[in-house]
């Protein structure tokens, strides 16, 4: 029997949560999985500060900040002083960046779709309910790495 361990590794690897060229074969864009995260991101939290996007992400501010460069780079993401505090920079998705994201969204749909399609709808169903327990379960536990 497979241990629990087992099973969510295979989940993540299946899922293609590893595959570093994902966006490549989606949407024709040299856009890494990281960089397809924060383009989600930013159109789901609409004109929201750099340190507000970088946290719902869990990453850190340098690592973020490398790579908005890239995205802003590719015409994809815009960074503007917040009005108030110039120290605060508002990010936002260029024209090309909304396209983009949009592209990535209609295929990763049709691929939960398709994964979901292979279920009855009570399934389907229980599946979407576990999912959304499991994200509730781990927002309460915190980090994948707790101390001993």
């Amino acid at each position: 029997m497979e241990s629990t361990r087992d099973l969510f590794q295979i989940f993540v690897r299946r899922f293609g949560l590893l595959n570093a060229s994902c966006c490549d074969c989606c949407c024709g864009e040299e856009v890494s999985l990281v960089q397809s995260h924060i383009l989600y991101e930013i159109r789901r939290q609409k004109s929201a500060s750099m340190q507000q996007v970088a946290n719902a992400l869990g990453m850190d501010i340098t690592t973020f900040s490398r790579q908005v460069k890239t995205l802003e780079k590719k015409g994809l993401v815009r960074k503007k002083p917040h009005p108030e505090d110039r120290r605060i920079y508002l990010l936002s998705l260029t024209t090309a960046g909304e396209e983009l994201e949009n592209r990535i969204d209609e295929r990763m749909k049709a691929f939960i779709d398709n994964i979901l399609s292979q279920f009855t709808e009570f399934e389907r169903d229980m599946v979407v309910k576990s999912v959304q327990l499991l994200n509730k379960a781990i927002l309460k536990a915190g980090a994948c790495c707790l101390p001993e």
